[in-house]
């Protein structure tokens, strides 16, 4: 991910943590040894968290990344007085393609404005949703590597859940809300999980029309994060290639476009019934 201030900064190189690699397999060898010491094979250590034993393996040979209530389990039945639980967040966070790592760490404790073109935003995608735009991705992705992507875009979505509830205002583009990713009937389930999450108090989500003349954000999709600092943030993405912007004026600048594209935007309201409308044409 490349961090802009004021001037542009060499973008930083960061090896794709994956299964088989860094955190993945520090964290499995320290199950084992764990797992080790209290005496229990992978048969019997499965059947007190709940997995199989097959699962356990996949876990120590770093081939899998673990689930949070995996490692929580874990740490509880081994007695490992928190180490387990200690590399959860590192854990959670490789599970990110590089480019989005430091974002998704922002966005866990931010309140966020995302103004989506493409696609739905991975906040409120359904599992099906998710896994058929990774399985669209090109060069194609391999079974484990769009099962982990889901399980990672899935796992973002405890911010709707956060206590005190974070502000989040989506302005997504109607071509989004109408392009069938995975069919018309995963469609369906998406608009309707859509319609659900923005009767959240905390939750604002407005559709930009694709028949409206004047568009203040032409340049592409981006988010604004609001970290529990105090600090404003942008970030955008394209082609797999990403930029977190830090300094004043660019963020500044963003900022004016989010605010003017949310009053071109449907209202929340009319958002919803325009929502409701589409849910009714299939």
């Amino acid at each position: 991910m490349t961090t802009q201030n004021e001037t542009d900064a060499d973008a930083e190189q960061r090896p794709d943590d994956e299964p088989g690699s860094g955190v993945v397999v520090a964290f499995g060898r320290q199950l084992k040894l764990l797992r080790g010491r209290a005496g229990l094979d992978r048969t019997e250590f499965g059947k007190r968290v709940g997995y199989a034993a097959q699962s356990v393996a996949s876990f120590e040979q770093g081939r899998r990344f673990p689930q949070p209530v995996f490692i929580d389990r874990a740490d509880d039945v081994l007695d490992a007085g928190g180490v387990l639980k200690a590399l959860k967040e590192e854990v959670a966070r490789a599970q990110y393609p590089a480019f989005f790592r430091d974002a998704a760490r922002l966005e866990a404790k931010a309140a966020l404005n995302v103004y989506a073109v493409y696609a739905i935003p991975g906040l409120l995608q359904t599992a099906e949703y998710a896994r058929a735009g990774f399985e669209m991705e090109r060069p194609l992705l391999n079974d484990q590597v769009i099962e982990q992507g889901v399980s990672a875009r899935l796992a973002r979505q405890e911010i709707h859940d956060r206590r005190p509830a974070p502000l989040l205002s989506f302005v997504v583009e109607e071509a989004a809300m109408r392009r069938p990713i995975g069919g018309p009937a995963a469609l369906y389930c998406q608009l309707e999980q859509v319609l659900l999450i923005s009767h959240k108090r905390n939750v604002e989500i407005q559709v930009m029309p694709t028949d409206r003349e004047d568009h203040a954000a032409l340049g592409g999709p981006f988010t604004l994060i609001d970290t529990a600092k105090g600090q404003r943030i942008a970030y955008a993405e394209v082609q797999g290639d990403s930029l977190l912007y830090t300094g004043q004026a660019k963020v500044r600048e963003l900022e004016a476009r989010y605010g003017i594209i949310r009053s071109q935007a449907l209202t929340p309201r009319e958002s919803s019934e325009f929502i409701e409308k589409l849910l009714g044409e299939r």
